[in-house]
């Protein structure tokens, strides 16, 4: 991971044009949603599949792809692949609480990656990689820490190693919308790279 001091620079200002809707859900990126609208941001690998597993739940509002917990303010893709602007790829998740729950959209990011491995998914290795997950309330705070320890005395009960997801608030880590070539990219381009499917070991319900 890059020291903050040893980060690219960055800048002040998006260097290219931001997409404004999503084109699946037909909603806005960046809002304004409904009042009792909530936002959580994960990130599970490579963010074109990731996204393509939440925009799919019913409840959920919009998605967008972007770059987070890193160093570089407004970095581009390609140099968020350089590992030298401390970003990993992220999801931002838009939905109505009222409809779809966080524990659903949680037992999705659990099960849908390997939480367990440090700056990599698959083949794909990088600290832009890593798993995370960026809150911001204290109720998703709480049920990711509980989530999480349930979820982590599965796989370790499997013979896994224990989970290595970054854990923080989205207040402290700005969320850097990605280029508009990236915004739902499995569906401009359905033959695309998806690395994410179900691991088959499935989060306990909590009591």
């Amino acid at each position: 991971m890059v020291a903050p001091d040893e980060a690219m620079p960055g800048r002040d200002h998006y260097p290219y044009p931001l997409a404004s809707s999503n084109v699946v859900l037909h909603t806005r990126l960046k809002g304004p949603w409904s009042a009792t609208t909530e936002v959580l941001y994960v990130a599970m690998g490579c963010f074109w599949g990731a996204e393509k597993k939440f925009w799919r739940i019913p409840g959920v509002v919009s998605t967008a792809v972007g770059y987070q917990g890193g160093f570089t303010p407004y970095p581009t893709y390609d140099e968020t692949c350089t590992a030298r602007t401390g970003h990993t790829e992220a999801v931002m998740i838009a939905y109505e609480p009222s409809n779809v729950s966080t524990y659903d959209l949680l037992k999705v990011f659990w099960e849908n990656h390997d939480p367990t491995t440090l700056y990599q998914q698959g083949n794909d290795v990088g600290t832009q990689y890593r798993s995370a997950i960026y809150w911001t309330t204290e109720s998703q705070r709480d049920l990711i820490e509980r989530t999480r320890d349930a979820y982590n005395e599965v796989l370790l009960a499997k013979g896994f190693d224990p989970i290595t997801t970054e854990i923080a608030a989205a207040a402290n880590l700005p969320f850097y919308l990605a280029e508009d070539y990236h915004q739902q990219y499995l569906f401009k381009n359905p033959h695309g790279y998806d690395c994410h499917a179900n691991t088959g070991i499935e989060l306990p319900a909590l009591g």
